[in-house]
């Protein structure tokens, strides 16, 4: 029979917690997947529809993102303070508030409570990606990227389906009396509610308070990545670190939003039905998570640097193919936004190691949250911005603009290296 030390025990302890913790994970992410697919496949539409006008569609996706800004602080605090599992829960309830809200002003026709509602529904996207943050408080170094990416393709689920249910969520809405568009909200609003009651019921033991505990008694995964061959000192190298991995993040996101907010209404402009803008939609989604566990094995094998140049090409692929693509073409559209997923996959992955790796765990929540602001910061900034340039200039220019801007990463990714 063998014997464990107690080291052994506590490191089998923390393995198993860390299964547990996933498998709730994947279950909130698949709710939270569907809750987020809403605003992205009708938000633009419902302003397009409320406001008679292209201009400022894009307001919607950058009062979303800037919700999830504020939201990205808040929970990070929280979770920082409480734990995981009530700075989560706490983002999802205010997730399904905002679909509420959406809703009322669309049975309303007030585009101001619309713009309100759509701020506080940000707060769900915020917490959807705060949850990959929770996924690898447990993991060992060289497996941090791959827990990450276990955490993000659960999303895959809910967020195909979300936009796919699109037609039935709208035809329910009707037969209860609510304006066709704001259906896909309905299902919003119902798998944030229940994303938090998994979270309050089975997300346990927290990951942060337990991994906290281990490293008081010295057993849990060690903080930091490998040395650094420019010999910076350590916080030297944690600040780097966290500079670039936000970069990453934040150019990767501004390039994906711009892109994705507007696709809808340049379908529906073009004649293209709800059906179709869904389903590509559905398409891309998949595609901004599905990757995630070749995504995470990509970065652990082959490191951070290669795989923010790979997330740089794709995205600027992913514009050009949309900018090029015929107006009743549904399929071309399909091909550019799975391009766009993938792009933004690689360049989240990626940035989401780096800063786990660079942060110290006693101020991992709360440095999180901050990084994410930048992330929220940048898609507002995408989602502004993609409505006007739109209407001045046209969505191909938005899209081959987007991709010439995703070349950002590849100077951050040189400067990294050179150590600047």
């Amino acid at each position: 029979m063998t014997t464990r030390t107690p080291a052994q025990v506590e490191d089998l302890a923390r393995l198993r917690a860390q299964r547990r913790i996933l498998v709730v994970l994947v279950a909130t992410q698949v709710l939270s997947g569907a809750g987020l697919a809403a605003g992205v496949t009708v938000g633009a539409l419902l302003a397009q529809d409320m406001l008679g006008s292209t201009s400022l569609t894009g307001l919607v996706s950058a009062l979303s993102t800037a919700g999830s800004a504020l939201a990205a602080v808040v929970v990070g605090r929280l979770s920082h303070a409480r734990g995981r599992r009530p700075g989560l829960a706490a983002g999802y309830l205010a997730g399904a508030a905002g679909s509420a809200g959406v809703v009322a002003a669309a049975v309303a026709r007030d585009p101001l409570l619309l713009f309100a509602a759509m701020f506080v529904y940000g707060a769900g996207m915020a917490t959807t990606l705060q949850a990959r943050y929770a996924g690898a408080d447990l993991a060992a170094p060289e497996r941090r990227a791959r827990a990450v990416s276990t955490v993000l393709v659960a999303t895959t689920l809910g967020g195909v389906a979300g936009p796919n249910l699109a037609t039935v969520t709208g035809d329910l809405a009707d037969v209860v009396g609510i304006p066709y568009l704001a259906g896909p909200f309905l299902l919003a609003g119902a798998a944030y509610a229940v994303a938090v009651l998994v979270l309050l019921l089975w997300l346990r033991p927290d990951p942060l308070l337990l991994v906290r505990a281990l490293q008081v008694e010295g057993v849990g995964p060690v903080h930091g990545a490998p040395g650094d061959a420019g010999g910076r000192p350590a916080a030297g190298r944690r600040s780097f670190g966290v500079l670039v991995g936000a970069l990453v993040m934040a150019v990767a996101q501004i390039v994906m939003v711009s892109i994705m907010t507007m696709t809808p209404v340049h379908m529906h402009g073009h004649g293209h039905g709800a059906a179709a803008s869904g389903l590509v939609i559905a398409l891309h989604i998949g595609a901004m998570y599905l990757p995630s566990p070749l995504s995470g094995w990509l970065v652990d094998r082959y490191g951070h640097r290669a795989i923010a140049v790979a997330c740089a090409l794709t995205l600027l692929v992913a514009g050009v193919v949309a900018a090029g693509a015929p107006d009743d073409s549904a399929a071309a559209l399909a091909v550019a936004l799975v391009l766009l997923g993938v792009g933004w996959n690689l360049g989240l992955v990626t940035g989401t190691a780096i800063i786990t790796d660079a942060v110290p765990l006693a101020v991992r929540a709360k440095r999180q949250g901050l990084v994410d602001v930048s992330i929220a910061v940048a898609g507002a900034a995408g989602g502004l911005a993609s409505g006007l340039v739109v209407a001045a200039a046209g969505y191909a220019v938005l899209a081959v603009g987007g991709g010439v801007l995703a070349l950002a990463i590849v100077a951050v990714v040189i400067a990294a290296a050179r150590g600047r």
